[in-house]
């Protein structure tokens, strides 16, 4: 028999409080703190698997955004080829030896890299430009060490068909204008998810998300505190850390239709957010959202950044994270009510 007890589990920043009984009640009570720190309880008729307020929901992943929202991708993955990648310390003594292997080395950043500030170097040659490069000595030992280390998977198939391409990651990813950068990974201890644009020119390996040439008001849904409750809730974690799903986390975020000007605010916010890191240059995102240190300008900007997006969402601010959820929730609820029917309507398996 189910006995009663108490257990207290870590959702977003505070503890909130679960209890389980055998007693059928005919209400539920969802214990939380308002932004401001004030404790607040709530009555509620049922509470889903995710410590909501609503119906019971599933969150499932998808393939491609159910918002207006830019593609994710993954990250290039360099698949039995580590000799592409290096840090830029042997890149500068490389191109010290051979002024003309600059043309072939460009910025890597993972999920560390970013976060860190702390690019490594990459060779990202392209087809037309394989016999050119393989000519110098430098760069032809590395398409070697490819070659042979794909070779010697003898196991995987596609590890043996990209061998015949040493010059290249598994994919060959990148952006013509600028790129919004995603860590997979990421401490739990910032008030918002590592996000920001780099330019074109730097490749983004698998240990990353990319938004490629997407529009900067994307950046500020993902710096949101809206988006931070939506990830830890729905997302897996890695120990306690967030481990961020492009299809599980990103696609599924609900967001309102976005006037014009929605989306021009938007920019704004994550120019401002850009700006106030800038003028703290050449601080990491690492140094930058230490709770504890974070800047006060650039935790302005979030701010302002948060209470215009929630603004489109109720009107005004929203007062803590649970009632964040239930919106999240209640929009996810119709949107994917609306796409099972858009399916079914077109005559797919139901």
């Amino acid at each position: 028999m189910l006995g009663c007890g108490f257990l207290v589990l870590f959702k977003g920043e505070c503890p909130g409080l679960t209890g389980i009984s055998n007693q059928l009640q005919l209400s539920r009570r969802l214990y939380t703190l308002n932004d401001d720190g004030v404790a607040v309880v709530k009555t509620v008729e049922n509470i889903n698997a995710y410590l909501v307020g609503g119906k019971n929901t599933e969150v499932v992943s998808q393939a491609r955004p159910m918002s207006e929202l830019a593609a994710m991708q993954f990250g290039n993955h360099p698949y039995y080829g580590s000799a592409l990648i290096f840090p830029l310390s042997d890149a500068k003594l490389m191109v010290g030896a051979n002024s003309k292997i600059a043309q072939f080395v460009r910025p890597l950043y993972g999920s560390r890299e970013f976060i860190a500030s702390a690019p490594r170097a990459c060779l990202w040659v392209k087809q037309a430009e394989f016999e050119s490069a393989a000519s110098i000595p430098q760069i032809k030992q590395r398409f070697d060490a490819v070659t042979d280390s794909r070779l010697e998977a003898k196991q995987d198939k596609s590890a043996q068909k990209l061998a015949d391409t040493p010059y290249r990651f598994r994919e060959q990813l990148e952006a013509q204008k600028s790129v919004l950068v995603v860590p997979r990974v990421s401490s739990e201890n910032r008030q918002f998810l590592p996000v920001g644009l780099l330019p074109s020119g730097v490749v983004i390996q698998e240990k990353a998300f990319a938004l490629y040439d997407a529009p900067l008001w994307n950046m500020a849904l993902i710096a949101s505190r809206l988006h931070w409750v939506w990830i830890g809730t729905v997302c897996v974690r890695l120990e306690m850390r967030f481990s961020y799903s492009n299809t599980l986390g990103w696609n599924t975020f609900p967001v309102p239709t976005l006037t014009e000007n929605n989306k021009a605010e938007l920019t704004r916010c994550a120019e401002d957010i850009l700006l106030a890191r800038e003028a703290h240059f050449p601080a990491t995102i690492a140094d930058l959202y230490d709770p504890a240190t974070m800047p006060e300008n650039l935790r302005a900007a979030h701010e302002r950044n948060d209470e215009t997006l929630e603004r489109i969402y109720i009107g005004r601010k929203f007062r803590n994270d649970t009632e964040r959820l239930e919106k999240l929730f209640e929009l996810y609820t119709v949107m994917a009510a609306a796409a099972k029917g858009k399916v079914n309507g077109k005559g797919k398996k139901r």
